[in-house]
């Protein structure tokens, strides 16, 4: 038998996982033709076999290993490293080893590239994980770039939510230089871009309202005094060195001397700032900005009221039958080291463009638990009634998280106030939720 993962839509992400896998010397195989297993779908070139009658089939187990019961409640670290979570890929097991075509020994990623010069313009499908390094090169080019707001097909190929079109008109370069730098950066982003003929589509037409501007954005990150090192360092490295983003530190040491004027987007990691800064965020926003804050930084916009948020906690006073000697024990069991949780997405907000299933499995380390919005579409994201997917969880915490909502995204005057509970970038490990954050950076205006 043999394990297999994939994403019909995302290359890149499948490719960094098989590469994790063949870095510690684990065999692959590519999928021999495409099939369908427990209703998804594994794609020839998008998907990878894995043999388990190998020699490094402990590891393998180990890897994709699932566990929610534990002898012991205190974790020094993380209790869950479940590789496909992580990843954001789909993964099924038992599968037939006639599933499997012949072993990778060179492995690559898929080629990108434009299909045709068009004079008409492009359509580029925001499912690959390298889309936001493709768009933002073509805005730092100074090209008009929309996304789509519904899905639709056009020329017989099916669209979602968060397709990215590039008109011909009106571009600072000729059809035959756009076509060539589309070309170009779509293969080195590993992304596929295609030439359409027609704007009239099966839907909504690519001169509708329904495609809307995207405007380039300049970002800035709070970084120094106050700011957790890991959690700036994590994001700087996603911008810089996986994406090709420049993305300004703000030291907060001299953060009241900078002109804000000049960023689109201020990002605060997980933090316990004064308040300093709050009145300055405040205007910032107010006049158009995107804030984006991360875990503690939620609760520190809550109490500025730069935010409206109700919070919930575990209730461990009431908990019965503890001794002295161990109470420290059962408080310790309280903190969540770092599990795996599954959440409902509403796939047409924009904070989800790109994601193709309507589940997504969520890192988290902190008891941050934000109450759902009684209106449903303002909870895009929200974890299930039973989210629990990998790793450790007390029950008193199990109780509270259920169906509260990791993400919010208020209106404040002409700007957005956008926040994480969890870490979506987590060691620079967890792909599957790195999108989260670049769509508030291309699309947090339209929230």
């Amino acid at each position: 038998k043999a394990i297999v993962f994939g994403d019909e839509k995302d290359g890149a992400k499948s490719f960094h996982l098989a590469e994790v896998l063949k870095r510690h010397q684990v065999k692959i195989h590519e999928v021999k033709a495409d099939f369908t297993s427990d209703g998804k779908n594994f794609k020839k070139g998008f998907s990878y076999v894995v043999p388990m009658n190998q020699k490094n089939q402990r590891l393998v187990k180990a890897m994709f290993d699932v566990r929610t019961q534990f002898t012991d409640s205190l974790f020094y670290d993380v209790s869950a490293w479940t590789f496909n979570h992580a990843f954001g890929v789909d993964y099924a097991e038992n599968i037939s080893l006639s599933k499997a075509g012949n072993e990778i020994t060179d492995l690559k990623m898929n080629i990108g590239g434009a299909s045709s010069k068009s004079d008409y313009g492009y359509l580029m499908s925001w499912n690959e994980y390298y889309t936001p390094k493709a768009l933002n090169a073509f805005l730092q080019k100074g090209l008009r770039a929309k996304v789509s707001m519904k899905n639709f097909k056009n020329g017989g190929n099916s669209y979602e939510y968060g397709t990215i079109f590039i008109p011909v008109q009106n571009q600072k370069l000729n059809a035959a230089e756009l076509y060539q730098f589309l070309n170009k950066v779509a293969d080195e982003s590993h992304v596929k871009i295609t030439g359409v003929s027609t704007g009239l589509n099966d839907g909504i037409d690519l001169g509708s309202n329904n495609f809307s501007a995207i405007k380039k954005p300049k970002v800035a990150m709070l970084v120094g005094s106050g700011i957790v090192s890991y959690d700036s360092g994590e994001i700087w490295h996603l911008f810089d060195q996986r994406f090709d983003m420049h993305l300004t530190r703000l030291d907060m040491n001299y953060f009241s001397r900078v002109d804000l004027s000049k960023y689109t987007h201020i990002i605060i990691p997980s933090s316990n700032i004064d308040k300093v800064a709050i009145e300055k965020l405040r205007i910032w926003v107010k006049n158009g900005g995107v804030l984006v804050g991360y875990k503690n930084t939620a609760k520190w916009l809550a109490s500025n009221k730069m935010i409206n948020l109700e919070f919930d906690s575990a209730k461990i006073d009431t908990i019965k039958n503890v001794s002295f000697e161990s109470k420290s024990l059962k408080s310790g069991a309280q903190y969540i080291g770092g599990a795996i949780f599954e959440a409902d997405l509403d796939r047409s907000h924009p904070i989800n463009f790109g994601y193709k299933n309507d589940k997504i499995a969520l890192f988290r380390n902190s008891t941050l638990f934000i109450k759902a919005d009684k209106k449903s579409y303002n909870n895009p994201i929200q974890y299930t009634s039973n989210p629990l997917l990998s790793g450790y969880i007390s029950k008193e915490n199990a109780k509270v998280i259920k169906n509260t909502v990791p993400f919010k995204v208020q209106k404040s005057g002409s700007g957005k106030v956008i926040v994480f509970t969890d870490n979506t970038n987590f060691r620079a490990f967890w792909f599957g939720t790195n999108k989260l954050l670049m769509n508030t950076i291309f699309f947090g205006d339209k929230m």
